[in-house]
Protein backbone atom coordinates (compact mmCIF):
# COMPACT_ATOMS: atom_id res chain seq x y z
CA UNK A 1 0.00 0.00 0.00
CA UNK A 2 0.92 3.65 -0.78
CA UNK A 3 2.77 4.79 2.05
CA UNK A 4 0.24 8.08 2.12
CA UNK A 5 -2.55 6.53 1.63
CA UNK A 6 -1.32 3.94 4.51
CA UNK A 7 -1.09 7.05 6.57
CA UNK A 8 -4.60 8.69 5.67
CA UNK A 9 -6.39 5.35 6.24
CA UNK A 10 -4.71 4.76 9.40
CA UNK A 11 -5.52 8.69 10.74
CA UNK A 12 -9.03 8.12 9.48
CA UNK A 13 -9.36 4.66 11.78
CA UNK A 14 -7.65 6.54 14.90
CA UNK A 15 -9.83 9.33 14.45
CA UNK A 16 -12.87 7.29 14.12
CA UNK A 17 -11.97 5.00 17.48
CA UNK A 18 -11.35 7.55 19.47
CA UNK A 19 -15.30 8.53 18.95
CA UNK A 20 -14.57 11.98 17.63
CA UNK A 21 -14.34 14.23 14.48
CA UNK A 22 -11.97 16.72 13.34
CA UNK A 23 -15.04 18.75 12.44
CA UNK A 24 -16.09 18.78 16.46
CA UNK A 25 -16.86 21.86 17.33
CA UNK A 26 -17.36 21.41 21.03
CA UNK A 27 -16.92 18.33 23.91
CA UNK A 28 -21.09 17.88 23.51
CA UNK A 29 -24.52 19.37 23.77
CA UNK A 30 -27.05 19.40 26.77
CA UNK A 31 -30.68 19.69 25.49
CA UNK A 32 -33.56 20.93 27.22
CA UNK A 33 -37.32 21.28 25.87
CA UNK A 34 -40.48 20.72 24.49
CA UNK A 35 -41.35 18.60 21.46
CA UNK A 36 -39.35 20.52 18.72
CA UNK A 37 -36.46 19.19 20.09
CA UNK A 38 -37.65 15.68 21.79
CA UNK A 39 -35.54 12.55 19.98
CA UNK A 40 -37.39 10.24 21.94
CA UNK A 41 -37.72 10.63 25.48
CA UNK A 42 -41.37 10.36 25.38
CA UNK A 43 -41.23 6.71 23.81
CA UNK A 44 -40.16 6.15 27.15
CA UNK A 45 -42.90 6.94 29.17
CA UNK A 46 -45.48 4.62 29.29
CA UNK A 47 -48.13 6.29 30.05
CA UNK A 48 -47.85 9.25 27.75
CA UNK A 49 -50.32 10.15 24.80
CA UNK A 50 -47.45 12.54 23.62
CA UNK A 51 -45.36 10.04 21.50
CA UNK A 52 -44.41 10.52 17.65
CA UNK A 53 -43.96 6.74 17.52
CA UNK A 54 -46.50 5.08 14.52
CA UNK A 55 -46.34 5.99 10.71
CA UNK A 56 -46.05 8.91 9.33
CA UNK A 57 -43.84 10.55 12.01
CA UNK A 58 -39.94 9.64 10.16
CA UNK A 59 -41.12 9.03 6.92
CA UNK A 60 -38.27 10.76 5.11
CA UNK A 61 -36.12 10.10 8.54
CA UNK A 62 -33.26 6.83 7.95
CA UNK A 63 -35.30 3.77 6.97
CA UNK A 64 -38.93 5.77 6.82
CA UNK A 65 -39.42 5.00 10.66
CA UNK A 66 -41.23 6.71 13.65
CA UNK A 67 -38.52 7.99 16.30
CA UNK A 68 -39.78 9.55 18.86
CA UNK A 69 -39.64 13.37 16.71
CA UNK A 70 -42.32 15.23 15.95
CA UNK A 71 -41.60 15.56 12.48
CA UNK A 72 -41.31 14.09 8.95
CA UNK A 73 -37.85 13.75 9.51
CA UNK A 74 -35.02 15.39 11.78
CA UNK A 75 -35.41 18.33 14.10
CA UNK A 76 -33.98 21.31 15.11
CA UNK A 77 -31.71 19.08 17.64
CA UNK A 78 -30.51 16.70 15.11
CA UNK A 79 -29.23 19.48 12.67
CA UNK A 80 -27.76 22.10 15.72
CA UNK A 81 -25.35 18.49 16.39
CA UNK A 82 -24.75 18.28 12.68
CA UNK A 83 -23.16 21.84 12.61
CA UNK A 84 -21.40 21.22 15.57
CA UNK A 85 -19.66 17.74 14.33
CA UNK A 86 -21.61 15.67 16.72
CA UNK A 87 -24.67 13.06 16.93
CA UNK A 88 -27.78 13.87 18.18
CA UNK A 89 -27.91 13.71 21.98
CA UNK A 90 -29.41 10.65 22.57
CA UNK A 91 -32.65 10.60 24.71
CA UNK A 92 -31.79 10.81 28.48
CA UNK A 93 -34.42 7.92 29.17
CA UNK A 94 -33.11 5.71 26.30
CA UNK A 95 -29.55 5.92 28.04
CA UNK A 96 -30.69 4.95 31.73
CA UNK A 97 -32.63 2.33 30.48
CA UNK A 98 -29.37 0.91 28.66
CA UNK A 99 -27.90 1.40 31.61
CA UNK A 100 -30.51 -0.53 34.03
CA UNK A 101 -29.95 -3.01 31.33
CA UNK A 102 -25.82 -3.03 31.97
CA UNK A 103 -25.87 -2.27 28.34
CA UNK A 104 -22.03 -1.08 26.99
CA UNK A 105 -21.21 2.06 25.88
CA UNK A 106 -23.37 4.34 28.08
CA UNK A 107 -22.14 8.22 28.71
CA UNK A 108 -23.43 11.21 29.45
CA UNK A 109 -19.95 12.92 28.70
CA UNK A 110 -21.55 13.03 24.84
CA UNK A 111 -24.50 14.81 25.98
CA UNK A 112 -27.85 13.94 26.25
CA UNK A 113 -31.16 15.37 25.49
CA UNK A 114 -33.84 15.99 28.09
CA UNK A 115 -36.24 17.28 26.12
CA UNK A 116 -40.12 16.17 26.17
CA UNK A 117 -42.90 16.48 24.11
CA UNK A 118 -45.66 18.03 25.88
CA UNK A 119 -43.36 19.77 28.71
CA UNK A 120 -43.59 23.37 29.87
CA UNK A 121 -41.74 25.39 32.25
CA UNK A 122 -44.48 24.92 34.35
CA UNK A 123 -44.78 21.56 36.26
CA UNK A 124 -48.84 22.36 34.97
CA UNK A 125 -48.45 21.44 31.30
CA UNK A 126 -47.56 18.03 32.21
CA UNK A 127 -51.43 18.03 32.89
CA UNK A 128 -52.45 18.38 29.12
CA UNK A 129 -50.79 15.42 28.33
CA UNK A 130 -51.15 12.89 30.58
CA UNK A 131 -47.24 12.52 31.09
CA UNK A 132 -44.06 14.47 29.98
CA UNK A 133 -40.93 15.80 31.29
CA UNK A 134 -41.58 19.33 32.51
CA UNK A 135 -38.50 21.55 32.83
CA UNK A 136 -38.02 21.29 36.23
CA UNK A 137 -37.88 17.26 36.06
CA UNK A 138 -35.15 17.89 33.15
CA UNK A 139 -33.20 19.96 35.47
CA UNK A 140 -33.47 17.38 38.29
CA UNK A 141 -32.10 14.51 35.82
CA UNK A 142 -29.22 16.93 34.69
CA UNK A 143 -28.48 16.95 38.49
CA UNK A 144 -28.52 13.37 38.35
CA UNK A 145 -25.76 13.30 35.33
CA UNK A 146 -23.87 15.55 37.03
CA UNK A 147 -23.07 14.02 40.10
CA UNK A 148 -22.46 10.94 38.18
CA UNK A 149 -20.04 12.61 36.05
CA UNK A 150 -18.47 14.36 38.82
CA UNK A 151 -17.74 10.99 40.49
CA UNK A 152 -16.50 9.40 37.24
CA UNK A 153 -13.98 12.24 35.68
CA UNK A 154 -13.77 14.38 38.98
CA UNK A 155 -14.95 18.04 39.68
CA UNK A 156 -12.28 19.63 37.64
CA UNK A 157 -11.69 18.02 34.70
CA UNK A 158 -16.01 18.15 34.13
CA UNK A 159 -15.71 21.68 34.77
CA UNK A 160 -13.39 22.20 31.58
CA UNK A 161 -16.17 20.03 29.83
CA UNK A 162 -19.15 21.69 30.34
CA UNK A 163 -17.58 24.97 30.03
CA UNK A 164 -16.74 24.27 26.51
CA UNK A 165 -19.95 22.28 26.34
CA UNK A 166 -23.58 23.83 24.56
CA UNK A 167 -26.66 23.98 26.83
CA UNK A 168 -29.48 24.16 24.46
CA UNK A 169 -33.20 25.30 26.01
CA UNK A 170 -36.07 25.29 23.68
CA UNK A 171 -39.06 25.98 25.55
CA UNK A 172 -41.89 27.97 26.47
CA UNK A 173 -44.47 27.23 23.70
CA UNK A 174 -46.79 24.76 25.68
CA UNK A 175 -47.10 27.27 28.79
CA UNK A 176 -48.90 29.78 26.24
CA UNK A 177 -51.12 26.97 24.68
CA UNK A 178 -52.37 25.93 28.10
CA UNK A 179 -52.74 29.01 28.85
CA UNK A 180 -55.01 30.46 25.65
CA UNK A 181 -57.02 27.22 25.66
CA UNK A 182 -58.19 27.29 29.57
CA UNK A 183 -60.50 29.54 31.01
CA UNK A 184 -59.69 28.67 34.13
CA UNK A 185 -56.10 29.88 33.86
CA UNK A 186 -57.36 33.13 32.80
CA UNK A 187 -59.57 33.19 35.20
CA UNK A 188 -56.07 33.29 37.83
CA UNK A 189 -54.14 35.35 36.02
CA UNK A 190 -53.75 38.17 33.50
CA UNK A 191 -51.78 37.35 30.52
CA UNK A 192 -49.05 39.59 32.06
CA UNK A 193 -48.72 38.24 34.81
CA UNK A 194 -48.65 34.85 33.31
CA UNK A 195 -45.41 35.67 31.19
CA UNK A 196 -43.86 37.25 33.81
CA UNK A 197 -44.27 34.01 35.78
CA UNK A 198 -43.08 32.53 33.17
CA UNK A 199 -39.80 34.08 32.68
CA UNK A 200 -39.37 33.86 36.70
CA UNK A 201 -39.96 30.40 36.71
CA UNK A 202 -37.72 29.89 33.54
CA UNK A 203 -34.75 31.84 35.34
CA UNK A 204 -34.82 29.83 38.42
CA UNK A 205 -34.19 26.99 36.05
CA UNK A 206 -31.12 28.09 34.39
CA UNK A 207 -29.89 29.33 37.42
CA UNK A 208 -30.06 25.31 38.79
CA UNK A 209 -28.36 24.30 35.26
CA UNK A 210 -25.94 27.52 35.98
CA UNK A 211 -24.90 26.23 39.29
CA UNK A 212 -24.21 22.73 38.01
CA UNK A 213 -21.67 23.56 35.14
CA UNK A 214 -23.49 25.46 32.51
CA UNK A 215 -21.72 28.11 30.87
CA UNK A 216 -22.96 28.50 27.28
CA UNK A 217 -26.44 28.65 26.48
CA UNK A 218 -28.54 28.34 23.44
CA UNK A 219 -31.81 29.58 24.17
CA UNK A 220 -35.09 30.09 22.14
CA UNK A 221 -38.03 32.91 22.00
CA UNK A 222 -41.20 30.92 21.01
CA UNK A 223 -42.63 31.54 17.76
CA UNK A 224 -45.24 32.59 15.60
CA UNK A 225 -47.83 30.25 17.76
CA UNK A 226 -51.18 31.84 16.85
CA UNK A 227 -49.84 30.60 13.23
CA UNK A 228 -50.12 27.31 14.00
CA UNK A 229 -52.71 24.99 12.20
CA UNK A 230 -54.52 24.17 15.31
CA UNK A 231 -54.83 27.97 15.64
CA UNK A 232 -55.81 29.43 12.08
CA UNK A 233 -58.69 26.60 12.32
CA UNK A 234 -59.98 28.69 15.62
CA UNK A 235 -59.72 31.56 13.63
CA UNK A 236 -61.35 31.23 9.82
CA UNK A 237 -57.84 30.12 8.89
CA UNK A 238 -56.20 33.08 9.98
CA UNK A 239 -53.72 33.54 12.57
CA UNK A 240 -54.60 34.61 16.32
CA UNK A 241 -53.85 38.07 16.73
CA UNK A 242 -53.91 37.89 20.73
CA UNK A 243 -51.88 35.03 20.63
CA UNK A 244 -49.60 36.13 18.56
CA UNK A 245 -48.90 39.54 20.69
CA UNK A 246 -48.50 37.34 23.77
CA UNK A 247 -45.88 35.33 21.84
CA UNK A 248 -43.19 38.63 21.72
CA UNK A 249 -44.36 39.98 25.22
CA UNK A 250 -43.22 36.91 26.17
CA UNK A 251 -39.88 37.30 24.40
CA UNK A 252 -39.24 40.46 24.85
CA UNK A 253 -39.51 39.56 28.84
CA UNK A 254 -37.25 36.48 28.03
CA UNK A 255 -34.42 38.81 26.65
CA UNK A 256 -34.46 41.52 29.14
CA UNK A 257 -34.03 38.77 31.94
CA UNK A 258 -31.39 37.28 30.09
CA UNK A 259 -29.15 39.82 30.21
CA UNK A 260 -29.83 40.39 33.75
CA UNK A 261 -29.20 36.78 34.62
CA UNK A 262 -25.60 37.26 33.03
CA UNK A 263 -24.97 40.60 35.21
CA UNK A 264 -25.51 38.23 37.83
CA UNK A 265 -23.51 35.36 37.07
CA UNK A 266 -19.83 35.03 36.47
CA UNK A 267 -18.88 33.18 33.08
CA UNK A 268 -22.08 32.89 31.32
CA UNK A 269 -22.53 33.38 27.38
CA UNK A 270 -25.51 32.87 25.48
CA UNK A 271 -27.14 33.23 22.31
CA UNK A 272 -30.68 34.09 21.91
CA UNK A 273 -32.54 32.77 18.46
CA UNK A 274 -35.89 34.80 17.64
CA UNK A 275 -37.89 31.70 16.46
CA UNK A 276 -40.79 34.47 16.19
CA UNK A 277 -38.79 36.59 13.47
CA UNK A 278 -37.50 33.26 11.39
CA UNK A 279 -41.00 31.77 11.70
CA UNK A 280 -42.60 35.23 10.39
CA UNK A 281 -39.99 35.43 7.72
CA UNK A 282 -41.30 31.92 6.29
CA UNK A 283 -45.01 32.79 6.38
CA UNK A 284 -44.38 36.18 5.16
CA UNK A 285 -42.11 35.27 2.39
CA UNK A 286 -42.88 31.83 1.66
CA UNK A 287 -41.80 31.69 -2.05
CA UNK A 288 -38.06 32.94 -1.15
CA UNK A 289 -37.64 30.35 1.66
CA UNK A 290 -38.94 27.18 -0.86
CA UNK A 291 -42.21 27.19 0.62
CA UNK A 292 -45.55 27.37 -0.98
CA UNK A 293 -48.18 26.46 1.64
CA UNK A 294 -47.74 28.33 5.36
CA UNK A 295 -51.00 27.44 6.92
CA UNK A 296 -52.09 23.56 6.40
CA UNK A 297 -50.36 21.02 8.30
CA UNK A 298 -48.45 18.24 5.95
CA UNK A 299 -50.14 15.44 8.41
CA UNK A 300 -53.61 15.20 9.62
CA UNK A 301 -57.42 15.11 8.64
CA UNK A 302 -60.15 17.85 7.91
CA UNK A 303 -59.67 21.72 7.09
CA UNK A 304 -55.96 22.69 6.67
CA UNK A 305 -55.43 19.09 8.21
CA UNK A 306 -55.76 20.57 11.68
CA UNK A 307 -58.96 18.96 12.78
CA UNK A 308 -56.52 15.94 14.24
CA UNK A 309 -53.15 15.11 15.51
CA UNK A 310 -50.99 13.39 12.58
CA UNK A 311 -52.12 9.53 12.82
CA UNK A 312 -51.77 6.52 11.01
CA UNK A 313 -55.02 7.42 9.43
CA UNK A 314 -54.26 10.76 8.65
CA UNK A 315 -53.65 12.60 5.26
CA UNK A 316 -50.55 13.02 4.04
CA UNK A 317 -48.88 15.84 2.00
CA UNK A 318 -46.97 14.36 -1.07
CA UNK A 319 -44.55 17.42 -0.79
CA UNK A 320 -42.94 17.96 2.49
CA UNK A 321 -40.95 20.15 1.20
CA UNK A 322 -43.48 22.61 0.50
CA UNK A 323 -44.88 23.01 3.67
CA UNK A 324 -44.01 24.99 6.88
CA UNK A 325 -45.77 22.53 8.72
CA UNK A 326 -45.57 19.13 9.65
CA UNK A 327 -48.66 18.53 12.01
CA UNK A 328 -51.10 20.80 14.09
CA UNK A 329 -47.67 22.72 15.75
CA UNK A 330 -44.44 21.48 14.45
CA UNK A 331 -42.13 22.51 12.12
CA UNK A 332 -41.60 19.88 8.50
CA UNK A 333 -37.39 19.25 8.24
CA UNK A 334 -37.77 21.60 6.01
CA UNK A 335 -38.25 24.15 8.33
CA UNK A 336 -36.42 23.20 10.85
CA UNK A 337 -33.16 23.63 8.56
CA UNK A 338 -33.66 27.00 8.09
CA UNK A 339 -34.29 27.20 11.66
CA UNK A 340 -30.88 26.03 12.63
CA UNK A 341 -29.02 27.23 9.75
CA UNK A 342 -30.23 30.98 11.14
CA UNK A 343 -29.95 29.81 14.68
CA UNK A 344 -26.10 28.77 13.70
CA UNK A 345 -25.26 32.08 11.32
CA UNK A 346 -28.23 34.19 11.77
CA UNK A 347 -27.15 37.99 11.31
CA UNK A 348 -29.09 40.49 14.32
CA UNK A 349 -32.61 39.57 12.98
CA UNK A 350 -32.82 36.60 14.30
CA UNK A 351 -29.93 35.73 16.65
CA UNK A 352 -28.50 38.36 19.71
CA UNK A 353 -26.16 39.36 21.14
CA UNK A 354 -24.46 36.67 18.94
CA UNK A 355 -25.26 33.41 16.96
CA UNK A 356 -24.23 30.22 17.96
CA UNK A 357 -21.26 29.95 15.83
CA UNK A 358 -19.92 32.58 18.01
CA UNK A 359 -20.80 30.92 21.12
CA UNK A 360 -18.78 28.25 20.31
CA UNK A 361 -15.57 30.66 19.57
CA UNK A 362 -16.48 32.62 22.84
Amino acid sequence: MNFRVFFVCSFAFIIFNHGFSMAQMVPAVYVFGDSLVDVGNNNYLALSIAKANHRHYGVDFLNQKPTGRFSNGKNAADFIGEKLGLATSPPYLSLISKANKNENNVSFMNGVSFASAGAGIFDGTDQRYRQSLPLGRQVEYYSNVYEELTREVGATSLQEHLSKSIFVVVIGSNDLFGYFESSELRKKNTPQEYVDSMIFSLKRQLQRIYANGGRKFEIAGVGVIGCCPEFRLKNHTECVVETNYWSVQYNKGLQSMLKEWQSENEGIIYSYFDTYAAMSDLIQNPTANGFTDVKAACCGLGELNARAPCLPVSNLCPNRQNHVFWDQYHPTEAASQIFADRIFYGSSIYTSPINMRQLVAA
